[in-house]
């Protein structure tokens, strides 16, 4: 469809030509930047709506959690484009076209995003690790950030001094609900104790600064923020390192199941990339959330 209203407005415009041999070389020209100027043309554009569709035209709508924790997006705000997803969103959002004014920002619990059926955002991101079993009911784009699993504790509990996985048998365990930091507690580590489980992170939370459970299991970048703000007296006990029994985390923008819209937003990450942009949001917001002590797997 680009190609034919290409073609028809060179053609216009050729029409207003003597067709000298020096017009018939500007028709080439006309055609080719005919063509160049459609395909340049925005998603946010209604040309190219239909390559790259969204729940409402015109407007890119992006959901987030209930609440938003730092250092994803600051002070729960993913309008300010401040936080390491918020920032990321825009900079998706600008690459596809969209001015800051057309993005819409949505809120969906973690769990609810990643069941079947139709979407009230054309992605969503919130730390959603890509994992075989999620894209069973939804589609993924490529990642966005890699990371690796970590464990936070009290400074005076017996998990402050553990270096070793079997040092970390014994605790109790706390982990939100359908994450990979769950699935890590019961693959991995395989404590001795059943692990507590919570809706979201929140929950999680306060149980650990409850002291009702030893420790918890979160993304590295958010377990140097929990340590850092959010709980007193707590510390990132350790990071545990990738091998062939433990892989990276890769986050990934969540769409509905084979949307269109996926290719597009791929597009649109790898630009980012390759620009350096994508390297300089995570330098701004994630530098000083990864560097921790390693625990060993032995």
């Amino acid at each position: 469809m680009v190609l034919v209203l290409a073609l028809i407005n060179a053609r216009s415009l050729e029409r207003n030509l003597n067709m000298t041999t020096k017009s018939r070389l500007t028709r080439m020209t006309i055609i080719l930047g005919s063509i160049a100027s459609l395909g340049l043309a925005s998603c946010g554009g209604s040309e190219s709506s239909s390559a790259c569709p969204t729940i409402s035209e015109g407007k890119l709508t992006i959901a987030t959690g209930t609440p938003a924790f730092e250092p994803w997006v600051v002070n729960d705000a993913p309008e300010s484009g401040e936080g390491f997803e918020a920032a990321v969103a825009y900079a998706v959002a600008t690459e596809l076209g969209y001015k800051n004014e057309d993005v819409v920002w949505v809120r969906t619990g973690f769990d609810e995003a990643v069941q079947p059926g139709a979407k009230n955002f054309d992605f969503n991101l919130q730390q959603y690790s890509i994992t075989d079993e999620r894209k069973a009911t939804v589609s993924f784009s490529d990642p966005y950030y890699s990371t690796n699993q970590a464990v936070v504790g009290f400074e005076d509990s017996p998990v402050a001094s553990a270096t070793k996985l079997s040092e970390l048998k014994e605790l109790k365990f706390g982990a939100q609900s359908g994450t990979t930091s769950l699935d890590f507690i019961l693959n991995v580590i395989k404590p001795n104790n059943e692990p507590f489980i919570y809706d979201d992170n929140a929950g999680a939370k306060a149980a650990l600064e409850a002291k009702q459970i030893d420790a918890i299991v979160v993304d590295l970048p958010t377990a140097f923020y929990i340590s850092a703000v959010e709980i007193e007296g707590s510390k990132v006990i350790g990071q545990f390192p990738l091998s062939d029994a433990v892989a990276a985390d890769n986050f990934g923008l969540l769409f509905d199941k084979d949307n269109k819209l996926v290719d597009c937003v791929n597009t649109a990450l790898a630009a980012i990339t390759d620009s350096g942009a994508l390297a300089e949001i995570e330098k701004t917001w994630l530098a000083d959330k990864t560097n921790a002590p390693v625990i060993s797997l032995d």
